[in-house]
């Protein structure tokens, strides 16, 4: 560790919701962090204490570490940028890392349920989210509902349900003539059918009103070309 003395392992009970922070043993650094960075103190402890339940050596499978759970690549970036020390296990310095990114992506996305998506999941993660309508990771849903104190109520339903518009549908639409009284069985661009494997919704409906894409319906496809009468038929 940089900068003396190990520091007292916490525990996820140990944490402090906000009338005890102060006598907690990372309160100062807590602090000294929300005054920098210019975020409130409740979001690094929130997100401390979904990320790593306070073990301040906690490594992820996928490699993020610390408290703060950062990942190598933008612990290195952060480390260079804001004049950190060597061990990104170190408590101070890790927690001034989580506090950076955390401001860096509020800055970038303007609220607090982006700024967590991004977070857990990554900005490029999260900009193909907004930009393509690919859906969150289940496990980052999962992350905002429980940091539903910090996303409010209703910030992580937005996220689960309210994926942006799909620019990419056209690929589903029904390219060719189909007969008006036989069952569909219209070609798609994609040709087997299905949707890549990045694009499937993670999460099925989540209300009555939203049709399960797994589940055949009677309403007619859309097409890009009039049905055709069979013979013998008038148009």
């Amino acid at each position: 560790m940089s900068g003396g003395a190990a520091p007292v392992a916490a525990t996820a009970q140990d944490l402090p919701a906000a009338r005890s922070a102060a006598a907690h043993p990372y309160a100062g650094h807590v602090a000294e962090a929300a005054r920098r960075f210019g975020i409130p103190e409740g979001w690094i402890w929130a997100v401390m204490r979904v990320e790593s339940g306070g073990n301040s050596r906690a490594v992820s499978r996928a490699g993020a570490m610390g408290l703060m759970q950062i990942m190598p690549a933008t612990w290195a970036d952060l480390r260079a940028r804001y004049g950190l020390g060597a061990d990104p296990f170190d408590v101070r310095d890790n927690i001034m890392a989580g506090a950076a990114y955390l401001h860096a992506m509020h800055d970038r996305y303007g609220n607090a349920s982006a700024m967590l998506a991004a977070y857990n999941a990554g900005p490029g993660r999260y900009d193909d989210y907004l930009s393509r309508g690919r859906p969150l990771p289940p496990e980052t849903v999962g992350y905002l509902a429980q940091l539903s104190a910090v996303v409010g109520p209703s910030g992580a339903a937005e996220m689960a349900v309210s994926a942006p518009p799909d620019p990419f549908a056209w690929r589903r639409a029904a390219l060719f003539v189909r007969t008006a009284s036989a069952p569909s069985e219209a070609v798609s661009v994609q040709s087997d059918g299905e949707e890549p494997a990045s694009e499937l919704p993670a999460d099925g409906p989540t209300s009555g009103d939203v049709r399960s894409a797994a589940s055949p319906s009677n309403e007619p496809e859309d097409t890009l070309f009039v049905p055709r009468a069979r013979a013998g038929r008038l148009q």
